[in-house]
């Protein structure tokens, strides 16, 4: 099972979801991708586990054994699991859903570029229509310049989420 960034793990329960944010303000969504892949792959992992490798497993996160009982069991979290950090496009927003992204939280994708509003707009759009190749190919026209991107290579390590929490 991953680490710090592992299912069970950013349980943040005064909003009832689960963070998936690597990298926020950097408009890069290979980071937010490979975290989603990484938390669906594990929620499938745990559904063929047995019990006593659910408790060792519990263990090793230092997670609630009722917590990981019932994601193995569902084969979901027990709240939504949304993605943060690096959507910038309508695009970014649609493939992050597809890889299990229950919803999806923009900010500096937005507020960053060109046109704000417009941009705001169709990502909800393409969030909401994710599987509608061409809703989300109506959504993305016409948006003006979308923020820069960051390569999180050039990012110092204190500013990675994913060295946050616990």
């Amino acid at each position: 099972m991953t680490d710090e960034r592992g299912v069970g793990r950013r349980r943040d329960s005064a909003r009832g979801k689960i963070r998936d944010g690597k990298l926020s303000r950097s408009g890069n969504v290979v980071e937010a991708v490979r975290h989603m892949r990484a938390i669906t792959s594990e929620m499938r992992r745990l559904t063929t586990l047995r019990g006593d490798e659910l408790m060792h497993v519990a263990k090793e996160l230092a997670a609630p054994l009722d917590l990981v009982r019932e994601i193995a069991r569902t084969g979901k979290l027990p709240v939504p699991n949304f993605s943060a950090g690096g959507i910038a496009t309508p695009a970014d927003a649609a493939l992050v859903r597809h890889l299990g992204a229950e919803s999806v939280f923009v900010g500096s994708g937005i507020f960053k570029s060109s046109d704000p509003e417009k941009r705001a707009k169709a990502i909800v759009k393409a969030s909401t229509h994710y599987q509608d190749a061409k809703t989300v190919l109506e959504a993305s026209e016409e948006l003006g310049e979308a923020m820069k991107g960051l390569d999180i290579r050039q990012i110092e390590e204190k500013d990675l989420l994913q060295t946050r929490g616990w």
